[in-house]
């Protein structure tokens, strides 16, 4: 069954096929223009949708990030039948605190230093546009395959887009 979809259902929905997901693609935008995607285990998004990934400071995708800020993140929830995409920003992040919150003990294999090291940076996404699809919950917009179902930030504000080729 189709539910209607509102903005309520739509942010409820995807940050619960966004958590079912565990990891995600984050996919920047290299010097020729070329999409780079790279699989990331990402924090459970913050009530505005902020998203905080841990990453090595040396890496590629930080490289990127400070090149050109446009950054897509995509969940695809296995169980649900979902998929979840979002446009947006992003920032890198080095302050301590932050570093400390947004922390996981296991990544200390691949930063030795943990949080408190240099070599640990975080990534700020802030989302502008979400689509969703997701057979599970019943957001499956109409005509299905015609359209995504959209929300896009207005001011601070999440709205849900009649057109999903906006």
């Amino acid at each position: 069954m189709v539910r209607p979809i509102t903005a309520e259902v739509f942010l409820e929905t995807a940050k619960s096929n966004m958590r079912s997901a565990e990891y995600c693609m984050l996919i920047t935008l290299g010097e020729r223009g070329e999409a780079n995607a790279r699989l990331v285990q990402p924090f459970e998004p913050e009530g505005d949708m902020t998203i905080w990934v841990g990453t090595w400071s040396k890496s590629r995708k930080v490289r990127e990030i400070l090149n050109d800020r446009r950054v897509t993140l995509a969940f695809h929830d296995k169980e649900d039948t979902a998929y979840v995409t979002l446009l947006g920003s992003a920032e890198i992040e080095s302050d301590i605190n932050k570093k400390r919150k947004y922390w996981r003990e296991e990544w200390v294999g691949f930063i030795p230093q943990g949080p408190e090291g240099e070599d640990y940076v975080l990534v700020k996404f802030t989302p502008f546009r979400i689509e969703i699809m997701s057979f599970g919950s019943g957001i499956l917009p109409q005509p299905y395959g015609l359209k995504p179902a959209v929300l896009v930030r207005s001011d601070d504000v999440w709205v849900l887009v009649d057109n999903g080729e906006k």
